[in-house]
């Protein structure tokens, strides 16, 4: 099969373009025949090597963990999915690898795909859609009418977040840049913060949750925004030491990972909030339940760019730029 291999780690490196062997099927596994894979913030840090501590990758390896395609084999063990299936799913860690012609994952990391998406509208939904999912209702457990901070509302996980939290019935506030204000209220924001001209943590308060994806300097002025009892989540770090547990690491990375973030969760701690990071989990039952909310109107994707697959690293230049609203995906088949 052809695919889009990472040879070495660093921010220069691209993609080359190569023959690797067709995945092999387990008996839990279905051979999915991917017709189109999005891209995230993650494939670019995992690139540069900013996981390489924590994520089992050796190069050469094939980078991507959102696809949609079509059941092409399925193993000994499998019961929910038979050959033509169409489908869509984030394989687990260790098993990424969206980038390619064919990729082999773990029935329990599949669902059937939003009848009434496209393939490239399918495959931009599994990873930030679980996050979203595990962050605002495992996480977070937010009820009716509370309130959240979803920073970056008009990236791929704050596209997703702000719709889902509306589902939910919180009071939804979001940061954004000037030229995306109106896509994010679109969505459903109740309070949107210009962060080219305002300071949100000077705006919002009583915040039950804050859902942060950007930089040390925004997670901390999120503290200002939260109620005593109240929640800070991040997706971008710093790693925490329930998530080195959770991660079975060895001791010195689980000492590291507690001086990571030994100053945020101390700041929290004084203002009676608690700190965790969150690392998505490969679900096909959540992505079930989000397919339910997307065919009933509750959720539609936000896609900025299709690429095509010979453009792949076309396609993670601009991921890189920053400027992405919603998701980018490449076009396989």
């Amino acid at each position: 099969m052809k695919a889009y291999i990472l040879d070495a780690y660093g921010k220069a490196s691209r993609l080359r373009l190569g023959d690797r062997p067709d995945p092999v099927v387990g008996p839990d596994d279905v051979l999915v025949e991917i017709h189109a894979a999005a891209l995230n913030v993650i494939d670019s840090k995992i690139r540069n090597g900013e996981f390489k501590l924590i994520l089992p990758y050796k190069p050469p390896f094939v980078l991507g963990a959102d696809f949609a395609g079509i059941v092409r084999q399925v193993g000994a063990n499998v019961t929910r999915f038979a050959v033509g299936d169409a489908v869509y799913g984030s394989p687990r860690q260790g098993r990424i690898g969206t980038f390619a012609e064919l990729i082999a994952v773990d029935q329990a990391d599949v669902a059937l795909k939003p009848v009434n998406l496209s393939m490239e509208e399918a495959a931009s939904i599994p990873l930030v859609g679980l996050t979203a999912w595990q962050v605002l209702v495992e996480r977070a457990k937010l009820k009716r009418g509370q309130k959240v901070l979803i920073h970056a509302g008009s990236g791929g996980v704050g596209t997703f977040a702000i719709q889902l939290a509306k589902h939910l019935g919180l009071h939804v506030a979001t940061t954004a840049g000037t030229s995306n204000l109106d896509l994010v209220r679109d969505l459903g924001a109740d309070t949107v913060v210009d962060y080219k001209t305002q300071d949100f943590a000077e705006l919002l308060s009583g915040y039950d949750v804050a859902l942060n994806s950007l930089d040390g300097k925004t997670l901390a002025k999120s503290l200002d925004t939260l109620k005593p009892g109240g929640k800070l989540i991040s997706i971008s770090g710093p790693p925490d030491p329930a998530f080195a547990r959770q991660q079975g690491l060895n001791w010195g990375l689980r000492l590291v990972m507690r001086l990571l973030s030994a100053g945020i969760r101390a700041k929290a701690r004084r203002r009676e909030i608690s700190y965790s990071f969150l690392f998505m989990q490969a679900s096909g039952e959540q992505l079930a339940t989000i397919a339910t909310l997307i065919e009933g109107g509750e959720i539609r994707p936000v896609v900025d760019r299709v690429f095509p697959f010979a453009a792949l690293n076309d396609a993670m230049a601009y991921i890189d730029t920053g400027r992405a609203k919603g998701k980018v995906v490449v076009s396989i088949r």
